[in-house]
């Protein structure tokens, strides 16, 4: 008798926790990884700067979900199966240590992708997961026949694979999107999140590298609004708030061209507050030189330049400066404008906003509710977290639920 198949497309983080999570769950099944490039895991591999951002230190739910642009609210209920504690276990279990940094990232101790790398290639590898690289799948068909597997892998130069469940993990991935359309599915057009501003500015120029510890940004014309650090590039601004703003405001940048007036509050603080601030400072200090005498937490070259670029002299003392450029300081330091002109990529990681609608998945199990027999797991749905480790953890957890979830389905989830 030949025994049920699930095969798992995606070699990533999602498809290789659904095919550890189907084979150790349900031994009795063969379980078959394809991925159609000659390497696996290769997101995992650069996230966190090649340190691999595991997860978030955030450990309830309801708290997690608030990091998700898009998806937040499906994910709860998966989250109370599978939240950020059971990924440390998970991982901790198979040999893995892991450490929470002070922001709440969290990263294997030896700060190596190799290291969690190494360890889905080693659980899957024990728990019988047969791994085919290079699989390139031309067409996926359906049988409607119960005495046949419902699914047929047409694959490029031959080799054809039959599955009774099939696992979609393909993440951004024209064709993972295309053959889940071609299986009944529609699609929320896809547009990139967590990228970086492109902002020509001569206030900037010379000084990247430097960052404000707590800056807060804001899109004019929108509600959009983010406050966290915020760093210097060679190309504009970057920093976790202005990829946070980047992923909430993924489809409204996209729709504008990535053209948008940016507002940058770089000291955090409301511009009544930063001009009697300024004021005190003038009268307590008038002999102190203006451009060296900064007044705030961010560094002294970037104090230094809005200084200048409010028209006070490099020489000038507090005494010399006039209500005027007092003024047009506190607004450089609190209420910056900055044209924004195009988006950079965040290093080597990419994420994508759009995909798979949630609402044509049963999020108790993954299941889709167009086709029986078909998960999701990953990215390919219309899930994108912020940067932090959330986008690896709603991966680890869709996958583990779809692996667990396919074998023993009980048919298509309710509307």
């Amino acid at each position: 008798m030949i025994p049920p198949c699930i095969i798992v497309v995606g070699g990533g983080a999602a498809g290789f926790f659904a095919a550890i999570a189907a084979a150790e769950t349900h031994p009795a099944w063969t379980v078959i990884l394809l991925e159609r490039s000659s390497h696996v895991l290769a997101k995992v591999r650069v996230s966190g700067g090649g340190r691999c951002n595991v997860s978030h230190a955030c450990f309830d739910p309801a708290m997690l979900v608030r990091s998700y642009p898009r998806g937040g609210q499906a994910l709860l209920g998966p989250f109370s199966r599978f939240q950020p504690q059971d990924t440390i276990a998970w991982f901790e279990s198979r040999g893995v240590r892991l450490k929470t940094e002070p922001d709440g990232r969290i990263f294997p101790v030896g700060d190596r992708s190799d290291t969690v790398i190494d360890c889905l290639r080693a659980q899957a590898a024990g728990a019988g997961v047969r791994l085919k690289t290079n699989a390139l799948i031309e067409e996926i068909e359906t049988s409607a026949n119960p005495e046949v597997p419902r699914f047929h892998l047409v694959l490029a130069g031959g080799g054809d694979l039959s599955a009774d469940r099939l696992v979609l993990a393909t993440g951004s991935s024209p064709p993972g999107w295309e053959w889940a359309r071609a299986l009944g599915h529609s699609l929320v057009p896809p547009v990139p999140s967590l990228f970086t501003f492109t902002i020509p500015d001569r206030r900037l120029e010379g000084l990247s590298g430097l960052a404000a510890p707590s800056a807060e940004l804001s899109l004019e014309g929108t509600r959009l609004r983010e406050q966290g650090p915020v760093l210097i590039t060679h190309w504009g601004l970057s920093g976790p708030a202005v990829l946070a703003l980047s992923a909430w405001g993924a489809r409204e940048l996209h729709a504008c061209g990535y053209q948008a007036a940016l507002k940058v509050n770089w000291t955090g603080e409301r511009f009544d507050f930063c001009l009697e601030r300024l004021r005190r400072a003038r009268a307590a200090r008038p002999g102190k030189n203006v451009p060296g005498d900064n007044l705030t937490d961010l560094p002294r070259r970037l104090w230094a330049r809005l200084v200048q670029s409010a028209g006070i002299r490099e020489s000038a003392h507090w005494t010399e400066v006039g209500n005027e450029p007092l003024y047009a300081l506190a607004g450089q330091l609190t209420d910056g404008a900055y044209r924004v002109t195009g988006k950079n990529a965040f290093k080597e990681e990419f994420v994508t906003c759009g995909g798979i609608p949630l609402d044509e998945v049963d999020f108790r199990t993954m299941e889709s509710k167009r086709c029986q027999g078909l998960f999701f797991a990953g990215e390919i749905l219309d899930i994108d977290g912020v940067t932090g480790g959330f986008n690896l953890q709603s991966a680890w957890t869709t996958g583990w639920i779809a692996g667990r979830a396919a074998p023993g389905f009980q048919g298509l989830g309710t509307a």
